[in-house]
């Protein structure tokens, strides 16, 4: 697997710009970079992402880059379908829409018509509504929600940034959730009380077949293991959970290989959780794409959400859990 910076080749021939965009920073930064692309002027992100009649499989192989200014909604509660991890005043936040991967359970397949990379170069905007709210009390504050941002980090480096701002709030706590091997984009920061670097683990089989361009386990292992060398606060994340043939066994090694390289006492949590996704967003995937067992899936409906029937859910969590337990008394966040 090619590292990050390799992502965009192939991708990113034309370059959308708001024409309120044009003067920031990032924007004159992301032009140079790319000189061959064509630049194209537009009103607003929308009429390029939300355009009607688009077809997301096909787009999704020669993705567009879509410079924007985020003029409202900094700042989105967190779902009830995300973990919160304790925190009361859970919220996420939006600086990039969509993602370099092609997970093909992302729910995102479904959340935009199109799959064309939006980034806010107003980050700045961001941090200062965030720490407004931040003077109202304590936040936890999810930054790689819709999206994998350390992915995008050689483009904007939005990750150095808001942990940054972290070191200088400490009622602001950041999560940084990830599929990268891309840890070295952060590496000459000191570690942050208040960040947490979460990585996302599959067994190597799925990710294979299901996280198209990601990198694989033992590169998401290393770049765990460096980390956690280096002083930061890491989060496992055993999630989603796949019903697929074998899954015991495939989950059971990537348990065992994942505590072969990495202490459980040595992270800060463990979580767990199986496929889930909103019912609105599994219908509209469904009809770009019949290639996925994943998400052909007869799927049970409960409160709008797509996800395996109680018995599967249970037996998938229970059988993780035990599998974790053989490693650490501590029990593991259940999503």
């Amino acid at each position: 697997m090619s590292s990050e910076k390799n992502l965009h080749k192939g991708n990113f021939s034309r370059i959308y710009i708001e024409q309120d965009a044009f003067d920031y920073p990032d924007t004159q930064k992301l032009l140079k970079r790319f000189p061959k692309a064509d630049h194209i002027p537009i009103d607003h992100y929308k009429q390029v992402l939300n355009r009607n009649n688009q077809n997301w499989r096909l787009q999704k192989a020669n993705q567009a880059l879509v410079l924007a200014v985020r003029r409202d909604n900094f700042l989105y509660e967190g779902s009830d379908i995300a973990p919160d991890f304790g925190h009361q005043a859970f919220y996420y936040n939006a600086l990039v829409l969509n993602c370099l991967y092609d997970c093909s359970y992302c729910y995102l397949q479904g959340m935009y018509p199109s799959p064309h990379t939006v980034m806010f170069v107003n980050n700045e905007d961001f941090i200062r509504h965030t720490l407004e709210r931040v003077r109202q009390g304590p936040i936890y504050l999810c930054i790689s929600y819709d999206t994998d941002l350390l992915a995008f980090e050689h483009l904007i480096p939005y990750s150095n940034r808001w942990i940054e701002t972290a070191r200088n709030h400490p009622d602001l706590t950041i999560e940084l959730r990830t599929k990268s091997a891309n840890y070295r984009a952060i590496r000459l920061q000191q570690p942050v009380n208040n960040v947490i670097l979460a990585w996302t683990l599959s067994p190597a089989k799925v990710a294979e077949k299901y996280e198209t361009k990601t990198p694989g386990l033992h590169r998401r292992l290393e770049a765990m293991k460096q980390a956690i060398a280096d002083g930061w606060k890491v989060r496992l994340c055993f999630d989603p959970l796949l019903h697929i043939p074998g899954w015991k066994q495939h989950y059971g090694e990537l348990i065992r290989e994942t505590f072969a390289e990495i202490s459980p006492d040595q992270v800060e949590d463990i979580s767990i959780g199986v496929f889930r996704m909103s019912r609105q967003y599994l219908r509209r995937i469904r009809k770009q794409r019949q290639d996925s067992d994943v998400l052909l899936y007869p799927y049970e409906i409960h409160d709008g959400v797509a996800s395996y029937d109680d018995d599967v859910k249970r037996e998938m969590t229970q059988f993780v859990a035990e599998c974790i337990a053989d490693y650490t008394p501590e029990e593991p966040v259940i999503i």
